[in-house]
């Protein structure tokens, strides 16, 4: 059974930098675009960053430039490296992977960006 294990969450005052690491723990048949997504109080759940196979990457305007999606592949994990940190960017952050037969989903973890 496929699981993904998030880590890298937590308390940074505005202006520092978390990293977020997410890895696939049993075999996901074909991967394809591995992403994160966020969802704060009261919001719905938004697209941070997504990347695919081959490489390129899509980033949502209000985190252009401040984060950087990676992966690897060998490892079945997604990266999430925020910097220039921003109160907006409190949310619970997961991760998701899309496979040929479904999509997962991260279990989330908490960023709070203090003012």
């Amino acid at each position: 059974q496929v699981q993904l294990v998030e880590s890298g969450g937590g308390l940074v005052q505005a202006g520092g930098s978390l990293r977020l690491s997410c890895t696939a723990s049993g075999s996901i048949f074909s991967i394809t675009t591995m992403g994160w997504y966020r969802q704060a109080p009261g919001k719905q759940r938004e697209l941070v960053a997504s990347i695919t196979t081959s490489g390129p990457t899509n980033y949502v305007d209000s985190v252009k430039g401040r984060f950087t999606i990676s992966r690897d592949n060998a490892k079945n994990t997604v990266y999430l490296q925020m910097n220039s940190l921003k109160p907006e960017d409190t949310a619970v952050y997961y991760c998701n992977i899309v496979g040929y037969w479904r999509s997962y989903w991260g279990q989330g973890t908490q960023v709070t960006v203090s003012s």
